[in-house]
């Protein structure tokens, strides 16, 4: 075999064999039981490949009863804000959730101020089919200061 050959042989192999870095999409989250996700924020990672927030979401944490009426923002990606809303419900499992936002091109183009630790920010988001494995979930809407901001897509 001649060396070019063999170079582009071994370098097909380990191609092949190197683990795919994919990114992930929002099939292994249930988006049937939005859960609403409200507290203080005790953590803040503002970069990409997305935002992180950390927020204690306290024992004693309610479901605004105003939830389902709340009017939600136009966007590129078609959601069903309201029907979103109205079947969201409080998480099963309280204390830290890491909620995971949009890349920040996106949290640029919606304009979302960077919450800091201490404030109180809350979420509609997606965590794992009955709430197993962390308390890790997507953002579906942002909520900061009253302003709903969406995070599937851009600003319509």
């Amino acid at each position: 075999m001649q060396r070019r050959h063999f170079v582009l042989a071994g370098s097909a192999i380990a191609i092949w064999n190197t683990p795919a870095l994919a990114h992930h999409g929002w099939s292994s989250f249930d988006e049937t039981k939005p859960l609403y996700l409200a507290g203080k924020v005790k953590a803040v990672k503002w970069q990409n490949p997305h935002a992180e927030i950390v927020v204690t979401v306290a024992a004693d944490a309610t479901l605004p009863a105003d939830l389902a009426q709340r009017t939600t923002p136009a966007q590129t990606s078609n959601v069903d804000g309201p029907k979103v809303l109205a079947a969201t419900r409080l998480p099963q499992r309280r204390g830290d959730w890491t909620i995971e936002l949009s890349p920040m091109t996106r949290i640029n183009s919606w304009k979302v101020p960077q919450p800091k630790v201490g404030d109180t920010v809350s979420a509609v988001a997606y965590t794992f089919p009955d709430e197993k494995g962390d308390m890790f979930a997507r953002v579906e809407y942002l909520i900061i200061g009253g302003q709903l901001y969406g995070l599937r897509s851009n600003p319509a």
